[in-house]
């Protein structure tokens, strides 16, 4: 895998989160950043082109359920100009509802994945992965690699642990 092109999506929240309080920096962006900087990856944040998701976590969480239960696909701003060249891409999302936040299927959609390895990393509170390698496989046809689950509390206050958990990861992917 060392040899490929390589790409880290990701989706992050900031605000106020479960177990860890009002954060600064997305647990997701944290774990993305280390991948990253172990694989030599790009980076690209899905981001809303409207962001009107409340900073609240339950309130934040009823429109993500919302959202879930409409299918919808928010409108995201920017994109990944060369994603052809990419041979491995990691694909990282918060657990939301055992989904992904809508936003993802709105870039996943957007891109031609055949050919390309696809590795899920995902934050949760106790949800894990959830179905969201088997939504990965089933929007991208592609070749979806095991993924790995970080508690986002771990991510926020034990950085050494969960950058252990992304090195021993990464390392039976290949890397």
């Amino acid at each position: 895998m060392t040899n490929s092109k390589t790409l880290v999506v990701y989706f992050s929240r900031t605000g106020e989160q479960y177990s860890v309080g009002n954060i600064t920096e997305g647990n997701t962006a944290i774990i993305a950043k280390m991948i990253a900087e172990q694989t030599g990856a790009d980076m690209f944040e899905v981001k809303l082109k409207n962001d009107t998701y409340p900073t609240a976590y339950k309130a934040l969480t009823e429109v993500a359920l919302d959202e879930k239960k409409a299918n919808a696909r928010p409108e995201i701003i920017g994109d990944v100009a060369n994603f052809a060249d990419y041979d491995m891409v990691f694909v990282g999302t918060p657990n939301w509802w055992a989904d992904m936040p809508m936003a993802m299927y709105t870039f996943m959609e957007a891109h031609d994945w055949t050919g390309k390895k696809v590795a899920p990393f995902v934050t949760h509170e106790g949800s894990g992965l959830s179905s969201i390698p088997s939504k990965i496989k089933s929007t991208t046809k592609a070749d979806v690699l095991n993924g790995l689950a970080i508690y986002g509390h771990v991510a926020q206050n034990s950085r050494e642990e969960a950058k252990d958990d992304v090195t021993k990861w990464l390392k039976k992917l290949g890397f």
